[in-house]
C-alpha cells in the first residue's frame, strides 16, 4: 500500500498561504444569540491573528448593532437572521452587518445629530451608535433586497 505525504498548504511550492481572513456567521435576532456572535468574532480574530485592540473594537461595534436590531428593529427579538461577515487584512478588520429589520441608517448625519441632541435628555439609547461610529474609519449603509447592510472598516 502506498501512502501519500500529507498536504500542507502553507508549505506548498514555498509560497506563503494566508490565514483564513474572511468568515460569515448567521444568528437569530434574539438577545441570547449575542453570546454566540461574540464568540464568533473572537474566534475569527484569533484565527486571523487580528491585534487584540482591533478585535475588541469589532466586538463592541457588532454588539451595539446587534442590540439595536433586537431592541428597536425587531421590538425585542425575532427569528429573523442577522448576518455578520468579517474580513482581516494587515491587522485591519472590516465587517458587513446585515439584518431584515425595517430600513434604518445608524450612520446618517441626520441620525447622528438627532441622537446627540437626544443624548442630553435621554438616559438610555443612541449613545452606542455614536460610540460605534467613533471606532470606524469608514462606514457605508445601503438597503438591499430587504436587508439593512452596513459596511465598516475599524479605525
Amino acid at each position: 500500500m502506498h501512502v501519500l505525504p500529507s498536504y500542507n498548504a502553507k508549505s506548498r511550492g514555498g509560497l506563503h498561504v494566508n490565514l483564513v481572513t474572511t468568515r460569515m456567521g448567521m444568528f437569530a435576532s434574539r438577545m441570547e444569540e449575542l453570546k454566540s456572535a461574540r464568540a464568533f468574532i473572537e474566534d475569527f480574530c484569533k484565527g486571523a491573528r487580528v491585534p487584540k485592540e482591533s478585535g475588541l473594537k469589532a466586538n463592541l461595534v457588532i454588539e451595539e448593532l446587534f442590540i439595536n436590531t433586537v431592541k428597536h428593529g425587531h421590538r425585542g427579538g425575532s427569528e429573523a437572521p442577522i448576518w455578520i461577515t468579517l474580513s482581516a487584512s494587515g491587522g485591519e478588520v472590516s465587517l458587513i452587518y446585515e439584518d431584515r429589520a425595517p430600513p434604518f441608517n445608524p450612520f446618517a448625519s441626520a441620525t447622528r445629530e438627532m441622537l446627540e441632541a437626544l443624548a442630553e435628555i435621554r438616559r438610555e439609547g443612541g449613545l452606542g451608535v455614536i460610540l460605534a461610529h467613533g471606532l470606524t474609519a469608514s462606514a457605508d449603509y445601503s438597503y438591499v433586497f430587504g436587508r439593512n447592510r452596513i459596511r465598516l472598516t475599524l479605525a
